[in-house]
């Protein structure tokens, strides 16, 4: 893209996280691909942070409450993109300790119960194993996978 200026640059991102939530290190790599310095660039972060077009504690609830929700991940993997965009770890840790167990629970069991429609297993211990390692890969925590599965804490 051709320079643009420190001006434009506001304009444009301010007027994209007014459409969405976005977080500081999305808009930080939008102005860098910009072209802009690395001086101008803090300075339209200061900006966007003070007039509240970025929050991250705003980012980190709606993040949070979305992945949960639609798209189904558990804490782990909620906890992994919320570090690989730069989220402080108190303002993520906040967020992720005030998911309603039950609803989380809910939501491990609902995609629990669709998954096992689709599984093709030799027998029981091979069907708990594909849903444990489903729900692994989805970012849940075994203490919950267990429960959902019906698996005794000490079954080897």
């Amino acid at each position: 893209m051709s320079m643009i200026t420190e001006k434009e640059a506001l304009g444009r991102v301010a007027f994209y996280c007014s459409a969405a939530e976005h977080c500081r290190s999305e808009i930080d790599d939008k102005l860098k691909k910009w072209g802009l310095e690395a001086d101008v660039i803090e300075r339209i972060l200061a900006r966007l942070e003070a007039e509240k077009y970025i929050d991250s504690e705003r980012y980190c609830r709606a993040f949070v409450d979305d992945k949960l929700r639609f798209s189904k991940w558990g804490k782990v993997k909620i906890a992994q993109a919320l570090y690989l965009k730069k989220i402080p770890l108190e303002t993520a840790s906040k967020y992720l300790n005030d998911i309603d167990e039950e609803e989380y629970l809910a939501t491990l069991s609902h995609l629990l119960i669709s998954k096992r429609r689709t599984i093709r297993a030799k027998d029981d211990y091979d069907l708990k194993a594909k849903l444990i390692r489903f729900a692994m890969s989805r970012g849940f925590e075994m203490k919950y996978i267990i429960r959902c599965v019906n698996l005794p804490e000490a079954d080897e």
